[in-house]
């Protein structure tokens, strides 16, 4: 990738030469963030609001491919996938940690397309970077990062407060992460057989975009504050829509019905899951990396977003009995299973 380029060793500038390198652009915004990066620890501050904080490990050949992955988007969505957990809770993300762990084929310039998509994000949805690690790795890259963020007291949404009745609400379209992955590890077995051919992209680039740079749902959570509604549980969509429904349902100790009609499927996805010979409602069910947000609220909020077009409603919750399905649009009843992305399944 940088090998025919100026190509800087990592071991010239040492673990904390490379961290204040990498670091040095970063400015802190939050009157939370008392200390950010330059000692042993961060000190942070955020009086009487709840503190949120999440965690997730990105892991070369498991979560990404360097074949088709760009690093400067890699260090985006890196940053955009844990914010999204904060957004999942009704929260505001404020502050972010990043460790990486490198091999030795990573030369500087290639760690500094890495911080270039970080710094994006994080001047995008105005994040502080306050801290991490940097250390050799033997297996390959690897990116941890740990978001924190506040909501007030009260506003927090859980994944267990669903209550019968309750409408199921989802941001944005679903399914086009997991099919512009379908295109481009598509492109990759091509590439492979044959090195001459170039990518044949055209036409896809909001499902490939949604793939490799994923937006978090700030905005939402926004949104919903201006509409004075507070969500009765909450998750965010990154194993597949029934994955998540199914999370909500099972700690909220209910049932569901969804309908199959009602799921926001992009035309390109759609038209793209057929030319592939995919199922869009399975994409959408079962895909992932869409990162929209899951939300339940109580029918008394429905006057106040039903004309919201960047949120459709696509079903109910029911009693536990009752079990959790899909009405398809033959009128059909299934039973709801997930068959998503599975950590441990490899």
């Amino acid at each position: 990738m940088f090998e025919n380029k100026e190509r800087t060793e990592l071991a010239e500038l040492g673990e904390f030469g490379l961290i204040k390198h990498l670091t040095d652009n970063f400015k802190v915004q939050h009157e939370s963030s008392i200390k950010g990066i330059g000692d042993d620890a961060a000190v942070l501050n955020f009086e009487n609001k709840e503190v949120l904080i999440s965690t997730d490990l990105l892991l070369e050949g498991i979560h990404f491919d360097l074949a088709y992955v760009p690093l400067m988007h890699l260090g985006y969505k890196a940053v955009q996938v844990n914010l999204s957990d904060i957004y999942a809770m009704n929260g505001i993300a404020t502050q972010i940690t990043v460790s990486i762990g490198l091999s030795s084929k990573f030369p500087l310039e290639a760690v500094e397309e890495i911080y270039k998509g970080i710094h994006l994000a994080c001047d995008k949805f105005n994040i502080d970077l306050i801290g991490g690690d940097t250390s050799s790795s033997k297996q390959g890259l690897v990116i941890s990062v740990t978001s924190i963020g506040h909501a007030e007291k009260g506003t927090v949404c859980y994944r267990n407060g669903a209550q019968e009745g309750d409408l199921l609400c989802v941001s944005g379209d679903l399914g086009g992460a997991y099919v512009g992955l379908q295109i481009l590890e598509r492109e990759k077995q091509i590439f492979l057989e044959n090195p001459n051919i170039q990518p044949d992209l055209e036409g896809k680039d909001y499902i490939i975009e949604r793939q490799l740079k994923p937006e978090g749902r700030r905005d939402i959570v926004d949104l919903l504050a201006q509409m004075d509604i507070i969500p009765t549980s909450m998750i965010d969509v990154s194993d597949g829509l029934a994955s998540e429904v199914l999370h909500i349902c099972h700690q909220s100790d209910k049932g569901v019905t969804l309908y199959e009609e009602k799921f926001p499927i992009d035309p390109m996805t759609y038209q793209t899951a057929r030319e592939l010979g995919l199922d869009p409602t399975v994409c959408a069910l079962n895909g992932g990396e869409d990162y929209e947000l899951l939300f339940t609220i109580k029918q008394a909020d429905y006057e106040k977003l039903k004309h919201d077009v960047d949120i459709t409603i696509i079903g109910h919750i029911t009693e536990k009995n009752a079990g959790c399905k899909m009405i398809s649009k033959s009128n059909v009843v299934h039973e709801l299973k997930a068959q998503g992305w599975n950590a441990f399944k490899l």
